[in-house]
């Protein structure tokens, strides 16, 4: 039987605007954002409608501006027939609010405490990112492991088939990039980043953001979430919470949750929140698949009246 998925962006779909014309005409989306900016004391409605780009683009702003959207898009539109969700790296705790893991108060507060976590180890532990295209997996994870001789490198993201990104401290990062163009990869790019996400580099964010997960209230999700760090479904409470720790020093599986979901059944994948990343990416893994957005307010109309 077809089925839907929603998926939930993560940083980088951020852009100064976002978000505004949903609370225009919507006081649903008004209310959730009027919300954040008192339970956060930051004017976070204005840094995503008025930037400047450079205070939206700071991590500690940008995780919970992207959550922020994601949810406020969510509160606009019919639920029915979605199924099971997911989310890319921080889109993982709107999807499990979203799911009912967790309230929207409480999803807010541990994505701008993780956002400030990783911007801060970033600072501590300075690493970059960079983007392979066009090797397998295989080949990626075992160049990284000999440029460990360099210094900290493993994949962090996988995308989509032959899209890959790898993290860790400079040197180890450059050796991997070395390696991976000998090895015929069709582009190799360092990328434009405040840390190693999801590498050893975010230990000390690991451990900040375990504290604030023990003493949050997560209950058992109503419909599957599938998870960064194993591509399966996960329901239970404290396997969401063991989960979202191991997340930021581990690699987000995309492409194997894009898969999962569609030999479970989804045949659409709506993305709600900001920008088109998810959508592109899903188009190179379930080939077969519908895929929508839930960013703008034309998004929301035509989503909802083609329902």
């Amino acid at each position: 039987m077809s089925t839907t998925a929603w998926i939930f962006p993560g940083q980088g779909s951020q852009y100064v605007g976002m978000g505004m014309d949903l609370c225009e005409r919507h006081e649903a989306a008004r209310d959730l954002f009027e919300r954040a900016d008192a339970l956060l004391g930051v004017p976070l409605s204005r840094i995503c409608f008025e930037g400047p780009g450079d205070e939206l683009k700071q991590t500690r702003n940008t995780q919970p501006a992207i959550f922020l959207h994601s949810m406020a898009a969510a509160a606009l539109l019919n639920r029915r027939g979605v199924t099971m969700a997911a989310g890319h790296s921080l889109g993982e705790y709107s999807a499990l609010v979203f799911a009912g893991a967790m309230s929207f108060e409480d999803g807010l507060s541990l994505v701008r405490l993780r956002g400030e976590a990783m911007q801060r180890a970033g600072e501590e532990k300075k690493g970059t990112m960079a983007a392979v295209v066009g090797l397998a997996p295989a080949v990626v994870e075992v160049l990284c492991v000999e440029a460990t001789a360099a210094g900290v490198v493993q994949c962090a993201n996988f995308n989509s088939p032959g899209q890959i990104v790898i993290s860790g401290s400079v040197e180890g990062v450059h050796k991997a990039m070395e390696l991976a163009k000998a090895k015929g990869a069709k582009l190799v790019k360092e990328l434009v980043v405040s840390g190693a996400f999801h590498s050893p580099l975010m230990q000390s964010a690991r451990e900040g953001l375990q504290k604030a997960l023990s003493a949050t209230k997560i209950q058992d999700a109503q419909i599957p979430v599938y998870a960064n760090v194993s591509a399966k479904p996960v329901q239970k409470a404290e396997e969401i919470r063991t989960l979202l720790a191991a997340q930021l020093t581990s690699a987000v599986r995309w492409e194997e949750s894009v898969a999962a979901m569609a030999a479970a059944g989804a045949s659409t994948f709506v993305e709600i929140g900001p920008g088109k990343v998810l959508q592109g990416l899903v188009k190179r893994i379930a080939v077969t698949a519908a895929t929508f957005g839930a960013d703008t307010l034309a998004d929301i109309d035509q989503l909802t009246s083609a329902r």
